[in-house]
């Protein structure tokens, strides 16, 4: 070579980060009592953000609504920097307007999530009562839909109506059956016991002082705020928490409250899975989503890399790189001198395993596992009477 040369190449090496979806909600639902403020267009999906303090009077209508008290019960129970989104639904056309109105939840979710809003929630949130087996077979197509179309992993969160009028025996009967014999593993329902049940605990799920791999069981993130009084029968009979056991034996999430301890709290939230599912509980769903998330952008950028291929060296490094989700979702911060839990165990060798099944194909076999949670403790406590003191 006559003349020397220096060649610089800036290296895009994909380390920024990955956007949170966790916490992220999407509501949906009738807003018809505000139909005629011309607050938003009855004709069409108009996607609002909001936040923990946002008014919503201001975007929404000053009526009250199912949709409004929902929002309002969540934003009771999440911390300052909680971010959500909302699309309200009409039944019928306000003053003046003219057309169809919007009350479609699955075009409404199919518009929040694709382009041009591209948002990626991680809970949908329909504020409006479930009543037939077919609306749940909808809600888990939803799902399966976008993740096939988006790569966007969601659940979906909706009620069923409270009781009014009804014993809790006829009511816990008719609740249950709208359920059906088919799995809805992305779908959780919650029976509207005191009115705003579902949206104290799709707070509680979002609230930034506790881990996504937390219950909404978990003591320690203190009473639930918001939920009302707790309801009677037809025959004056309160809310007991033998009715509760029954209905969340059956798959419903449910408050929980313990005798002689101020608060009310809450059991799992359940998901419709098999009642021998991993995904029976959220935090299961949410820590392998958490994961799924990440570990597809990692999948995404190896694609025509010669560097990833079936050697030994390779795969070993590979199999590290692929498990870095997994491993910062392991990482415990400690406060107060007590180890706060990371989200899953620390991985083990073998918890990533790679396959080659062609020159061209590989298969990547991750293994989770979960923290363990305290949900049920026994106490043997006996006397000792043969001691001498010291």
């Amino acid at each position: 070579m006559a003349t020397p040369s220096i060649s610089i190449y800036q290296n895009n090496l994909s380390q920024g980060g990955n956007a949170e979806v966790e916490r992220r909600v999407l509501f949906i639902g009738l807003n018809q009592e505000n139909a005629d403020s011309a607050v938003t267009d009855t004709t069409a999906a108009t996607i609002h953000t909001i936040g923990a303090a946002t008014d919503l009077d201001a975007i929404l209508g000053d009526a009250d609504s199912t949709l409004k008290m929902q929002i309002k019960a969540a934003q009771q129970n999440v911390g300052p920097n909680w971010t959500a989104y909302v699309v309200p639904l009409y039944s019928a056309l306000g003053d003046g307007e003219t057309g169809t109105p919007f009350s479609d939840w699955e075009a409404a979710l199919e518009i929040a999530l694709g382009q041009p809003n591209n948002l990626y929630p991680e809970m949908v949130v329909l504020t409006d009562a479930v009543t037939t087996a077919a609306q749940l077979a909808a809600m888990q197509a939803a799902t399966t839909n976008a993740i096939n179309t988006w790569a966007k992993y969601i659940t979906i969160h909706a009620p069923v109506a409270g009781n009014s009028g009804s014993t809790w025996a006829a009511y816990i009967t008719a609740t249950k059956a709208i359920l059906d014999a088919n799995t809805h593993d992305r779908v959780h329902l919650v029976p509207q016991l005191m009115g705003t049940n579902l949206g104290v605990v799709i707070g509680r799920l979002c609230s930034e002082y506790v881990s996504i791999g937390d219950s909404p069981m978990r003591v320690k993130t203190g009473a639930v705020a918001g939920l009302g009084e707790i309801p009677a029968d037809s025959d004056g009979v309160a809310l007991e928490l033998d009715h509760l056991k029954e209905l969340a034996n059956a798959g419903f999430s449910v408050p929980w409250w313990y005798p002689d301890k101020d608060g009310i709290f809450w059991a799992d939230h359940c998901s419709l899975d098999a009642e021998d599912g991993d995904f029976r509980v959220y935090e299961n769903r949410r820590v392998i989503d958490y994961v799924s998330r990440r570990q597809r952008l990692l999948m995404i950028n190896q694609i025509g890399n010669r560097a990833f291929n079936a050697s030994a060296s390779s795969t070993a490094y590979y199999a590290e790189h692929f498990m870095a989700p997994v491993r910062d979702a392991a990482k415990a911060v400690p406060i107060n001198g007590e180890p706060a839990a990371g989200l899953v165990q620390e991985p083990e060798d073998g918890d990533m395993v790679i396959t080659w099944t062609s020159t061209t194909e590989v298969v990547l076999a991750t293994k989770v596992a979960p923290k363990n949670s305290p949900k049920k403790i026994t106490n043997y406590i006996s006397l000792d009477l043969n001691r001498l003191e010291k």
